[in-house]
């Protein structure tokens, strides 16, 4: 709580301006900075555990609204070392964060992470809570509509122009179905892995490349369009960089570090 604290009055991920700014009884600010980068090293602290709470309430007053809970599972950078997985809610206009993994890699998270993440949070969801998982093209695969299917979760998932569809015996591209104007298909299978779902395909005007949106309900344009939720997790990642707290900026080398930062 201290930690926290300090990092909302000195609005920074540097710890050395953390270490300056905490209100603790020390002889040397490195001190206080050894304080700081053991709590950030201690495995204790876990935080899944610190969030659930305020995740669970969080979750119950969505929940408590007549629409499907909208979760958003979105990847972004936090240092040239570290990437975070973040799942997230959308209440309002914006996305609150519930729980993420950080990672060493300069890639895409894959799917034994994300799983990971989606089972650890849907403990927290209150009983007979409907909710509608978005995602973008890092997360338009089989085996996250196949996880979804299995809960019983909706889902609006963007998919990539060159995943193989079948319908019925005909076989095509998604990006194919694009370019036909095929705006609408149901119960396909999609992927050698036949995933079977419903595709809704929209691409308003100005717009470069069409959304190719897995979903979990037959295909219409205002489903299609509802993946346009998906962008209140921008705002929120940008709290956490460039008008927040600096946190691309921090010099922490370990994930399990970066993870109790956050």
């Amino acid at each position: 709580a201290l930690l926290v604290a300090t990092m909302l009055d000195v609005r920074s991920a540097n710890l050395m301006d953390l270490a300056a700014g905490l209100p603790l009884e020390a002889d040397r600010t490195d001190m206080r900075y050894q304080w700081i980068t053991r709590l950030l090293g201690n495995p204790l602290v876990l935080s899944d555990e610190i969030m659930e709470p305020f995740a669970r309430e969080v979750l119950e007053q969505a929940a408590g609204e007549t629409k499907p809970v909208v979760l958003i599972l979105d990847q972004s950078k936090l240092s040239d070392r570290h990437q975070v997985l973040m799942l997230a809610v959308r209440y309002g206009d914006r996305a609150l964060p519930l729980a993420w993994r950080v990672e060493t890699t300069e890639g895409a998270i894959g799917f034994a992470t994300q799983k990971a993440l989606l089972e650890a949070v849907a403990p927290w969801m209150p009983a007979g809570t409907r909710v509608q998982l978005m995602g973008d093209r890092f997360y338009g695969t089989a085996d996250l509509i196949g996880w979804c299917q299995e809960r019983d979760w909706g889902y609006r998932l963007r998919l990539k122009g060159n995943l193989v569809v079948f319908d019925g015996a005909a076989k095509t591209t998604t990006g194919a179905c694009a370019g036909e104007k095929l705006f609408y298909l149901e119960d396909v299978e999609l992927t050698g892995k036949r995933a079977r779902t419903h595709i809704g395909i929209l691409q308003d005007p100005g717009h470069a490349e069409p959304w190719i949106i897995a979903m979990s309900e037959p295909p219409s344009y205002l489903r299609t369009l509802e993946y346009s939720q998906r962008w209140g997790i921008e705002p929120m990642f940008s709290d956490f960089k460039s008008r927040g707290f600096g946190v691309e900026d921090t010099q922490i080398r370990y994930a399990d570090r970066l993870d109790r930062l956050l």
